[in-house]
């Protein structure tokens, strides 16, 4: 019988309760496992040899292993099955495998979930035993050493993940931007490169994540090249701030696609080139261009900022006027897409997590693991992003349907214009 009490009213490693949960978890999968084994060895009982006799029998247990399970590490002794079956392919035996805890499992999908969560999120690789032990009641599976191998298949998934099939997938619009992060061992900074798009069905998604050197033309162009050879579609619009790489090499690569600059950052540098004591009127003057009602006041409010101050900053004003276009090219979609597609800031929101954990470890050991741990926490927040406003308008962008002042055009209104 379980003994879950000692004199101080305490179980060895944790509280009566978590001991009783352990010890129920311990059982249930001994029962799981059992009745696994049964039914397997029932379906096969009409398998016999030449003698008559039974081909797939029980043979006692395997050696007791421990298990990290959400419940806490629990001890088991899996049923063994003598299957003495012939494979007439290969000619090797057949052997059964359990689908519940195979040989190789000593951790739970909810625990091997946990570890690369945590560690992405800051938790140094020795700090795992000391903070996960008193809650699993065990340190089995949590060595530093298992923790720091995490990069090496986060580096394989990243790889198999940019070799994957864009032809099905059709991305309309795009933000693109380089995020430079710190490498330990290395002076330079690793510039990762990144695109994230939105579906036809209205949801984002990262398209692609590569290593770039200093978000340079060529890097850029490089990237595309690799996404249109995967059978990815020009997208309608990309969305990204004013460096000249990413732009030159998508007139090269994409030319049918239609440029948006970001307005957060070039409101950042028009204001770069004013003194503090104009800037607060100057940014707010700025934000009545971008959040006009719609094309035509939008080019009005850039006239009112020419008006105000071309004469005493003109190389500031002159940074909005020269990408008049591109800076207003979002007033040409759908009115409940203009808050998403006048900024980067679906990257720049995501990539607060990644900065987050390389200052926790002042920087990552190599570009190549910077790399693969930027992956793996855009996927992991991938799950949360929503879907851009009003998702079922995006199918019809893609159709080329015209919007006019950010409203659909309907056919009739177009036959009588």
């Amino acid at each position: 019988m379980l003994s879950v009490v000692i004199d101080d009213g305490t179980t060895p490693n944790c509280s009566p309760i978590d001991e009783i949960l352990r010890e129920g978890a311990r059982r249930m999968l001994a029962a799981a496992l059992e009745a696994e084994v049964n039914s397997y060895i029932v379906e096969l009982t009409a398998e016999r040899d030449a003698m008559g006799r039974r081909l797939v029998v029980r043979n006692g247990y395997h050696e007791p292993r421990k298990v990290t399970t959400a419940a806490g590490t629990v001890e088991i002794r899996a049923p063994r099955v003598n299957d003495k079956r012939v494979d007439e392919v290969t000619g090797e035996r057949k052997r059964f495998s359990s689908a519940i805890l195979p040989p190789w499992c000593r951790k739970s999908p909810k625990i091997s979930d946990l570890l690369p969560l945590l560690y992405l999120h800051g938790l140094s690789s020795g700090d795992f035993v000391p903070a996960l032990e008193q809650f699993l009641g065990s340190s089995t599976g949590l060595s530093p050493a298992t923790v720091t191998r995490l990069p090496q298949q986060w580096q394989a998934d990243h790889a198999a993940f940019m070799e994957r099939d864009l032809s099905e997938v059709d991305y309309v619009y795009v933000w693109a931007d380089g995020i430079h992060l710190n490498v330990r061992l290395e002076e330079a900074k690793a510039c990762v490169l990144v695109l994230v798009g939105v579906r036809g069905d209205g949801s984002k998604e990262l398209v692609a994540l590569k290593d770039g050197y200093r978000e340079s033309s060529e890097a850029w162009a490089d990237l595309m090249r690799h996404c249109a050879r995967r059978g990815m579609r020009a997208p309608l619009l990309a969305v990204g701030d004013g460096a000249l790489g990413f732009w030159k090499a998508l007139a090269e690569v994409l030319p049918d696609t239609r440029e948006q600059r970001c307005w957060v950052h070039k409101t950042a540098n028009v204001l770069d080139s004013m003194p503090k004591s104009t800037q607060s009127g100057a940014k707010r003057a700025i934000q009545d261009i971008y959040n006009a009602e719609n094309h035509d006041r939008a080019a009005k409010a850039i006239e009112t900022f020419v008006q105000l101050y071309g004469a005493k900053f003109p190389k500031a004003v002159k940074k909005i006027t020269d990408d008049e276009t591109e800076l207003l090219a979002f007033y040409d979609f759908p009115a409940e897409h203009w808050i998403h597609l006048r900024t980067a800031n679906p990257i720049e929101s995501t990539f607060a997590t990644v900065r987050l954990r390389t200052k926790v470890t002042h920087g990552a050991g190599s570009r190549a693991a910077a790399l693969a741990m930027a992956f793996k926490l855009i996927e992991s927040a991938q799950a949360r992003w929503r879907a851009v406003n009003a998702p079922r308008l995006v199918a019809l962008v893609r159709a080329g349907v015209r919007f006019e002042r950010g409203h659909l055009v309907e056919r009739s209104e177009a036959v009588a214009a």
